[in-house]
């Protein structure tokens, strides 16, 4: 199990350029099974998340072509539905996430699909519920085999019909999307995703040929056609990679310039920052960070002290929750953090506890940080990376923290940042994998 060594304490400063995003790319990856003409996507995260589902769609047939660092052509002329059955896909896909979004593609091109129940972070519960009914309202037929944990799809043919989601789900938007574009007639999504990432699907769905409008609202028309094309691609960077830094830099008191953000498609991540007190100005498309000693949290106009929740887009996204949470333990002032979307996303907060961060865990969704400036520094201990997000959450402490730190599991890391450890050296960091 590999582990990051850190020396933390110390000021960064350069230029760093975010990945493509993680979230974008497992659903437009997906989305080339719906055509067997070319696909060429350009700025693809170089991580193992994204690099797993790549290799599925080969084991599925999928030819694909590596162009050079972070672009990929996808032709999906010849599918092996056989290999959906085999011991090795349902190994394949129970260990990934992502592996849940090939479904509404496979589903709409060759009427049958069948997945394991997919693995992924331990967050909390995150259920399928939302996909399935949105593809059985389209005509598909689902089963469950509990002793396999298998699920399949079948359908003759899908039809396009009027859907309400029971939640704005992403990936459940997703793949109702990518079933009914090639659905018969036109189907309607009410309290349908919004996000970014799924305005970039349906941007590249509709290059391929698809006819998709109210893209950017939670209301989307689809209307179903015969077959969709080739198209080329490119990515948005990772908001999230973007967060996190916004957060390090504040955290160790560094200059760092955070190239290239695509702005506009932020929402209320930079404005949630500011909330804490955190300075940064846009040039051009850059977000420059100065140096600062101190930074500190708002109240709300009555005085009361600030709440700080996820909620679906546009609202501020959950997965930079806790690194909102490790800023704010060196902040002056104090916060609540309300994550409503997962209930185990907060239980990294007993590391942070342990570095001597003041932080009441109030229950699994609430914890309120008592933000003393730095007149507490952080210190190095050894610990344990949950997930992706707590896992970035405790290297950012761990940078900002003194003495050395260790950070285990961190194979957890990798699944969503690309090259982590020599991106921050190049800013000056003292980190090694050991």
């Amino acid at each position: 199990m590999d582990s990051f060594e850190i020396i933390g304490g110390k000021p960064l400063k350069g230029e760093i350029i975010p990945q493509g995003a993680k979230n974008e790319a497992l659903q437009v990856i997906s989305a080339v099974l719906l055509s067997e003409e070319k696909i060429t996507i350009e700025n693809v995260p170089d991580i193992k998340d994204v690099n797993n589902l790549i290799n599925l769609l080969e084991d599925l047939g999928v030819a694909v072509q590596r162009h050079g660092k972070g672009s990929f052509a996808f032709q999906a002329k010849t599918i092996d539905l056989d290999y959906l059955r085999s011991e090795e896909f349902k190994r394949k896909g129970a260990a990934l996430r992502g592996s849940i979004m090939i479904v509404g593609p496979l589903l709409a091109r060759f009427g049958k699909a069948w997945i394991p129940k997919p693995g992924g972070d331990k967050i909390g519960r995150r259920r399928l519920d939302t996909h399935f009914i949105g593809l059985q309202k389209l005509g598909a037929r689902f089963d469950y085999d509990a002793s396999e944990s298998f699920f399949s799809l079948s359908a003759t043919e899908l039809k396009g019909t009027y859907m309400l989601l029971d939640e704005a789900s992403v990936t459940g938007t997703a793949n109702i999307v990518m079933a009914a574009v090639l659905a018969k007639g036109v189907t309607t999504i009410y309290n349908a995703a919004c996000e970014p990432y799924i305005q970039q699907l349906c941007r590249m769905l509709t290059s391929m040929g698809a006819i998709i409008n109210g893209i950017g609202s939670n209301m989307l028309s689809i209307e179903g056609v015969d077959k969709l094309g080739g198209a080329s691609h490119r990515m948005l960077p990772d908001m999230i990679e973007i967060g996190s830094f916004i957060g390090l830099a504040a955290m160790t008191r560094s200059e760092i310039t955070i190239k290239d953000v695509h702005y506009p498609e932020l929402g209320q991540i930079p404005g949630v920052f500011r909330k804490l007190g955190i300075h940064f100005e846009l040039r051009g498309d850059d977000i420059y960070i100065p140096s600062r000693d101190s930074y500190e949290i708002e109240t709300f106009i009555d005085g009361s002290i600030l709440t700080i929740a996820d909620a679906p887009w546009p609202g501020f996204t959950p997965d930079l929750l806790s690194i909102v949470l490790v800023v704010a333990t060196q902040a002056s002032g104090s916060v609540l953090i309300h994550q409503k979307m997962f209930e185990s996303r907060l239980f990294f907060v007993d590391k942070l506890i342990d570095m001597g961060a003041r932080i009441i865990l109030c229950d699994p969704h609430r914890a309120n940080v008592i933000g003393l400036g730095r007149k507490y520094p952080l210190k190095g201990i050894e610990m344990t990376s949950p997930d992706i997000r707590a896992g970035v959450s405790l290297l950012i402490a761990a940078l900002s923290a003194e003495g050395k730190s260790i950070i285990r599991n961190v194979s957890q890391i990798d699944r969503g940042y690309q090259d982590i450890e020599q991106r921050l050296q190049a800013l000056g960091a003292e980190i090694k994998r050991v």
